[in-house]
């Protein structure tokens, strides 16, 4: 059975699962920020990963970064794995902007988070929802219920 590190868990709210992957959202109003887990264990790697399912993250990271880069009007979409610290592969997809507060510079460690208020994560929700309802299946722990 899968396991989600704990500060992935922490930090970010489920949206949904793709066939290969958690979709969650970073608690941090200050980004739309979305990361991809791979539910398979003992992952740090994309190349630890079977070929079928290197070849489904991509096209889960693909499908997300694009409908994020237009659904939010990005100026550019940070796609990223580091895991420096959380080993658990995961896939950054940042959505930037000019006027974001660590523009150009990256944005880990410049800034706390600030988290949603219960308002903001339902619209980002169902947002993204609506936007993925053909690929993504909801949570069944009651993250849909925010709107």
């Amino acid at each position: 059975m899968f396991e989600l590190n704990p500060v992935l868990g922490r930090d970010s709210i489920l949206v949904g699962h793709f066939s290969l992957c958690q979709l969650r959202l970073i608690n941090d109003a200050q980004f739309p920020w979305f990361i991809l887990v791979p539910q398979r264990n003992d992952i740090t790697e994309i190349y630890q990963l079977v070929e079928e399912d290197r070849q489904q993250l991509m096209a889960e990271s693909c499908l997300l970064a694009e409908t994020l880069h237009d659904a939010f009007s990005a100026t550019k979409l940070n796609v990223a794995a580091i895991g420096n610290q959380v080993p658990q592969l995961h896939i950054h997809h940042i959505v930037r902007y000019k006027t974001d507060p660590c523009w150009p510079s990256p944005i880990w460690g410049k800034l706390d988070a600030i988290p949603y208020s219960k308002e903001d994560l339902a619209e980002i929700l169902q947002k993204v929802h609506s936007l993925l309802s053909d690929d993504l299946t909801l949570p069944s722990d009651g993250a849909e219920l925010y709107y």
